[in-house]
Order: structure tokens, then sequence, then C-alpha cells
């Protein structure tokens, strides 16, 4: 997409690409913003080398929580003033940062958002992770560990303030309803950050103390969910499985101990990142790029650990999953949708 606003390359050799990151305590969110910036070293290496225009990223950290919301929303008004060639920005909510988006909208600076949308205004790009696909591994897996009829007893480890993972918890229930799955939601917590995953662990432990009281526990991240393994293993409450979504190295080693963790949808964060950046410069020189691209995930078990390369990546080539699935091949392509 070449968006007719910001064909022009700016006549400066340096632009300047303000980013807006959410949170530094998430270690997934950690290494997109490590491929962004690994990415943009490359850009201007590669500029010097050509005389093409280089890059100069202007971070801001929004944090966690409500405070981090409000905190990204100050920031992204903040960075329309200081009028950047173009911004970056990993949304803490799909809605707060609508006005913000406007705002650069009406001051003509392109948009990039990468791992969250932003609902209202117009994107220049948005780069995400396929998380329908994160969210329909872990279903179709978890159908797979179950007879059909046999409904499985199920909590949701949830947040519906921002796209990836709304679409995450479509995806696994999607997974579960096309494989033919039974299942029955006990109870839905939400929890995408350790002290959210710590509070619901303490509420599920509270409202279900029973053994074989749950079978499943679905949560849309690593950043809440390991919290939430941590108080069901250390109650003893091994009998329960876990699907989960990032593939934090802390939820890796779960699987390979067998600590209650049964798959981890793998996000590329690396790749993610650096798409991001790539897009924006692009965006920013007048050269085609797609309007929206979705990086693949990578299905962890026990079974597939050895091909996962990591979250920096490279992205494996296809293989065949070793479980029962409708779609038995993964293939790791990243897709233009639009």
């Amino acid at each position: 997409m070449i968006p007719g606003a910001y064909s022009a390359v700016p006549s400066e050799q340096v632009l300047r690409v303000g980013v807006l990151y959410w949170s530094m305590n998430i270690p997934g969110q950690v290494a997109m913003r490590k491929g962004l910036e690994e990415e943009a070293r490359h850009i201007n290496d590669k500029a010097k080398r050509q005389g093409l225009p280089s890059v100069q990223l202007i971070p801001q950290v929004a944090g966690d929580g409500v405070p981090g919301v409000e905190r990204q929303i100050a920031q992204m008004f903040e960075m329309v003033k200081q009028k950047p060639d173009i911004i970056i920005v990993q949304p803490t909510d799909n809605a707060a940062l609508a006005a913000p988006l406007r705002a650069a909208n009406r001051a003509g600076i392109p948009v990039v958002a990468y791992d969250q949308y932003i609902s209202g205004g117009a994107l220049a790009a948005y780069i995400t992770s396929d998380n329908h696909q994160a969210g329909y591994l872990g279903g179709e897996y978890l159908a797979a560990q179950f007879p059909d009829k046999q409904a499985i007893k199920l909590i949701l480890l949830e947040y519906p303030r921002v796209s990836s993972t709304v679409e995450r918890l479509n995806g696994f229930l999607d997974a579960l309803r096309d494989h033919g799955q039974a299942y029955k939601i006990l109870k839905a917590y939400e929890a995408v950050e350790p002290v959210g995953g710590q509070r619901a662990g303490r509420h599920i432990l509270l409202d279900f103390p029973d053994k074989g009281s749950v079978d499943a526990v679905f949560s849309v991240n690593d950043g809440g969910g390991l919290s939430v393994v941590d108080a069901l293993a250390n109650a003893g409450r091994t009998e329960i499985m876990v699907a989960t979504i990032d593939g934090d190295p802390k939820s890796i080693e779960n699987i390979r101990s067998g600590r209650l963790t049964r798959i981890d949808a793998a996000q590329f964060c690396g790749p993610l990142g650096a798409e991001a950046i790539r897009a924006a410069y692009a965006i920013a020189t007048g050269q085609a790029t797609p309007r929206q691209a979705l990086v693949p995930v990578f299905p962890i078990t026990l079974d597939t650990l050895t091909r996962y390369p990591g979250w920096g990546g490279p992205i494996p080539g296809k293989f065949t999953k070793p479980w029962v699935a409708r779609n038995p091949v993964w293939e790791g392509t990243v897709k233009a949708v639009k």
C-alpha cells in the first residue's frame, strides 16, 4: 500500500520515528522491541551504504494497567505535537487511542500499529501475530486430548481490552466447535500480566478447591498465565491442563518438565517488531507495503519443542502436527491480508 497522503520521501535524510511501546514487564513485548530496534539498525546500515534515508527512533514506554493506558494516550498526543515523520505504536487499549490516532490523521502523520489494533481513526498499516491461529492451535490440541462427548470443564483467562487477546479467545472457541468438542466454561477471569495472574490464581483455587473440578485452563497470554500456572502447581493441582499463548521461556520450561502447561502457541516476537519498522520505513519512503500483515505463531508441545527456534526466529518450515487436527500441517508464512 502507498497511502497518497504519505507518498513523498521527506527531503531530510533522517526520518524521525516515534515509537510508543506498551510494557517492559511482559517479556514477549520486550522481545518485540528488541526485534524492532535491531531491524532499525539494519535499515540504517543499509541506508548508509546506499545513500538512503536513515531512521531515528523516539521511544516512549506506557507501562502496565490503567495508568499505562492513560499514560500512552498522553504520550501519543505529545508525539503528534513533535511532528515525527511516522509513528509506530503498540496500543495498550483498542479504543482509548482513537482520539490521538485521529489527531495524527489530522496532522498528516502516518501511524503503524503492531500487536494490537486501534478502533477509530485510520492506520497506515497494522502488523500483528496471527492471533486467531494462536487460539485455534490451543483449542484443537485440547480437543485432541478429550473424547468429543466429554464436556471439558474449562476456565478462561481473558483480556477483552485489546484486539489480539479477543482474537485469541475467539480462535480457541472456534477450534473447539470445529472439532466437535463439548465444553463448559466454568468461569472467566481477567489476567494479562503477573499481578492480574496472581490474583486470578488465588481466585481459581478459592472458587474451585476440589481436584477434578477443572479440566483445563486457556490463557490468552503468558504474561498472566504463568502466575496462574505457578499458583495451581504450588497447590498440587497437577490434573489441570493449560493451553497458553506467547512462548515465554518459563512457559516452555513448564512444558518440558510436565508442569501443567501442555501447549503454548508462541509468537515470533522479534520478527513481529521487525515487520513493524519495515512497514513504517516503506510508508515513510513511499514504497508499497501491505496494509495488514499476520506473522504466524508456533505450537510448542513436548513433541514440537525441538522445532521452535525461540522468540527471535527465524520462522521454521512447515511440518505435520503430532496430534489429530482438521488442518494437519503447520505452515509458517507471513500473510498479507490486504
